[in-house]
This record gives structure tokens, C-alpha cells and sequence, in this order.
């Protein structure tokens, strides 16, 4: 069985590990013995390092034939040192992994003022978080060209769940902007964006990006309206755009103010992926009729507070 390294063992990759495990055996870099109990009980053979310590990562090395990969670049600056330690490791072993699956953020776009755009569209990032993540597919695609193999970049919007809905903005009574100002948004359940990473880890050759989105962008707004009206929260304030920028925090506004809708064909026609989730109002729909469920993710609002 071929082996797979997961770097950024995190949700989405739990998410993925029980169809992983059908097709390969499975490495996880883990930061702490935690984590890494907690991956070994799951079936996975966990390894101890730290992506900030390049010394941490020489047994990586010659250690498997295909590399997932979750982990987020460091939270300053506009590059990201973590990738160059990682890809520097893998490349002193005997062997080097010929498939690469990256996860990155379809903030690398930039702002596009509501228009669709597919895979094609120039990378114009705004925020250092998108330069940084621009900053490792070049890496990525740099390696995979001196070293051949495939490599899967798959740039994934806001990605939600239960446990990971945007309930600090209820909270917080953070305000929208009206609908006559609003940007859109797009959305990924993390279900199903660990099942374009399973799909994505069959590609054996070549550099190909998908935008990993659901079928439908909504303006931002709307999507919040009715995550509130499902799990009857207060109405956040809406303001003109100004005034929702001059309130919210710089990375807030950073959310806010970029207005992209994505077009996600291709990774239907080519990774042959069929959502569970088409949009995020089919899942708020589903989740309207789940008390239990809703009663959780109430309880874990509360904890916000």
C-alpha cells in the first residue's frame, strides 16, 4: 500500500482520513504527543515535528509517495517559510513524493468586484494572508516542476460546519452591509472539502487548480440572515460600507470588502466530486430540521459569549 503524509493534521484532514485509509497508509506530522495519540487511535501513524523548526522535519525524508496538505502558513509576513522548510526536508530523501494536494484560500484572487471567475482569473491577493498563501503554491508548483509528479491546488473560500460556523459575529453584533453595498461570498462544507482532497490524491500527473466551492455564492449578508433566522439569533445590524468598514477590525474588512463569485465546474468535471452540500442554504435547510443539532451548536454559542 502507497503511503500518504498528511502535513496540518487538523479538522478537514480527520474529516478525510477514514476514506484515506481504504487506499493508503497514513502519516501525520503532529505538533504535540496529544495530537499524536489522538491520530494513532484513529489509524494513523503519527510523527512528531514542527513545521517551525526545519531540524524537526529530517525524517520526513524519503518517507512517502504522496503529501496532503492542511497546514496554514505562519499568521505574519508575505511568504510562507514554513512550505520552503517542508519542501527543503522532503527533497534530501532517496525518494520524493510524486503527488501533492495543497490547500489553499481563494483569497489569492483578490477582489473582483462580483464577478465569476474560474481557475484561469490573474492572482491579485490584497491581504498579506493571500500573498502568503500565493507565496507556497509558487513554491509548490516550483518543486513539482524540478521534481515531477502531480500537484493538486485546490483554493477553498470560507469553509463551515457545525463546530465551524461564524457565530462570534452574532456575539459580537458585528454589522453587515446592506444588500445595495454587499460583497459575495462563497463556501465550502468541510465534508466535502475532505472529499476533494480524497478525489484530488487520485491525480498522477501534472499541475492543475480548482476552486473548491459549493454551487452557489451568496451575498454576505444574506448567508448570515439566514444562519440567524435558523438558529433564531438576533438580527445583526446592517450599515452602509463605509460604516461596517470603519467599525469591524482590518482583518475583518478584509473578508468583507473582497467580492468574488467563484465558478466551480471544473472540480465536477474533472475530480467527478458530487457535493453533499450544493450551497450553504441546502445545509441550513437540513439543519433547520435537527433540534438536537441545532441545540449543540446553541450551546456552543454560549460559550462564545
Amino acid at each position: 500500500m502507497r503511503t500518504l503524509l498528511i502535513i496540518g493534521a487538523g479538522d478537514v484532514a480527520r474529516r478525510a482520513l477514514p476514506s484515506l485509509l481504504a487506499h493508503w497508509r497514513v502519516l501525520a506530522l503532529c505538533r504535540h504527543p496529544a495530537a499524536a495519540e489522538s491520530w494513532r487511535a484513529l489509524g494513523a501513524r503519527p510523527i512528531l515535528g514542527d513545521l517551525d523548526r526545519g531540524d524537526s522535519l529530517a525524517r520526513l525524508a524519503g518517507i512517502a509517495d504522496a503529501v496532503l496538505l492542511c497546514a496554514p502558513p505562519p499568521p505574519s509576513g508575505a511568504e510562507d517559510p514554513r512550505m520552503r522548510k517542508l519542501l527543503y526536508a522532503l527533497a534530501k530523501g532517496d525518494s520524493i513524493p510524486q503527488r501533492f494536494v495543497y490547500i489553499s484560500t481563494s483569497g489569492v484572487y483578490g477582489n473582483a468586484n462580483g464577478m465569476l471567475i474560474n481557475e484561469t482569473a490573474a492572482l491579485l491577493p490584497q491581504s498579506e494572508r493571500a500573498r502568503r498563501r500565493v507565496d507556497a503554491e509558487r513554491q509548490l508548483r516550483r518543486f513539482v516542476g524540478r521534481h515531477g509528479g502531480a500537484l493538486t491546488i485546490l483554493r477553498a473560500p470560507g469553509i463551515y460546519a457545525d463546530d465551524r460556523l461564524p457565530l462570534a459575529r452574532f456575539a459580537n453584533a458585528s454589522p453587515l452591509i446592506v444588500d445595495a453595498e454587499d460583497s459575495y461570498s462563497n463556501h465550502i462544507h468541510a465534508d466535502d472539502l475532505a472529499s476533494l482532497c480524497a478525489a484530488a490524491l487520485r491525480r498522477r500527473q501534472g499541475i492543475r487548480v480548482y476552486n473548491a466551492c459549493d454551487d452557489l455564492p451568496l451575498p454576505v449578508s444574506r448567508w448570515y440572515r439566514q444562519l440567524g433566522a435558523t438558529l433564531q439569533l438576533p438580527s445583526l445590524p446592517e450599515l452602509p460600507r463605509a460604516e461596517v468598514q470603519a467599525r469591524v477590525t482590518p482583518q475583518q474588512w478584509s473578508f468583507l470588502a473582497e467580492s468574488r463569485r467563484l465558478d466551480n465546474l471544473r472540480i465536477k468535471r474533472e475530480l467527478g466530486v458530487r457535493l453533499r452540500w450544493p450551497s450553504v442554504l441546502d445545509y441550513l435547510a437540513a439543519l433547520a430540521q435537527d433540534e438536537p443539532r441545532k441545540a449543540a451548536i446553541l450551546a456552543s454559542q454560549a460559550k462564545i459569549r
